[in-house]
């Protein structure tokens, strides 16, 4: 990540094995070098990575930010110390702890946004479970296949709403934090601070 930045790269990609706190932890490291964050998802295999795109913030703030971050820390991409992580870990020293959780909710409520299910998914697992207990008619009695496929749509309804409950609770932690909710170009809900745009390069829909 801090080869990207010394290169000065319009986006930052981050992709820590499956962690939402380690990528939350980089992606503090990137902002302190002027760079904002955009937008998180599961990718890999298996969904096992973390990635987190962050871009280049041009504020002018930003541009104070990272100078002042490269004359205080020199020797960051050299084994060196990096703003707001304990010397060669990824734990955030106590006055970015705040900052980094921040970055987990945002980090974590998009990547939540690909499994909260809308009305056609509700509907695809729903009618997965009708199959199942037909298929389980043919040699099982109808008792347990309607069991077996009841069984299967109560873990199916659980885990939506325990999805819904979870990122609610995080719209109420971003929110009190400052951030304002918006819609992407797409009609997905995001979070930005005050005065911010939707980062990213040539992006089309800032206004």
């Amino acid at each position: 990540m801090l080869q990207q930045i010394a290169r000065q790269q319009d986006i930052v990609e981050i992709a820590p094995q499956g962690s939402t706190p380690k990528a939350a932890a980089l992606a503090h490291v990137a902002e302190q070098y002027g760079y904002t964050y955009g937008m998180a998802c599961r990718t890999g295999f298996k969904n096992s990575l973390v990635q987190v795109r962050m871009y280049r913030d041009p504020r002018p703030d930003a541009r104070v930010r990272e100078a002042a971050t490269i004359t205080a820390h020199p020797q960051a991409g050299n084994g060196g110390m990096v703003p707001g992580l304990g010397q060669g870990s990824l734990k955030p020293l106590p006055e970015a702890v705040g900052a980094v959780a921040v970055l987990k909710d945002l980090i974590t409520f998009d990547v939540m946004a690909q499994y909260i299910a809308d009305r056609s998914q509700k509907v695809k697992g729903y009618l997965a479970c009708a199959v199942l207990t037909v298929i389980m008619l043919i040699d099982r009695s109808p008792v347990e296949a309607v069991a077996s496929g009841g069984a299967v749509a109560l873990l199916f309804t659980v885990a939506f709403k325990v999805g819904v409950i979870r990122r609610r609770k995080i719209t109420q932690r971003l929110t009190a934090a400052g951030f304002l909710a918006v819609r992407d170009e797409q009609g997905g809900q995001r979070f930005l601070r005050p005065g911010q745009q939707l980062p990213g390069h040539a992006n089309p829909f800032a206004a």
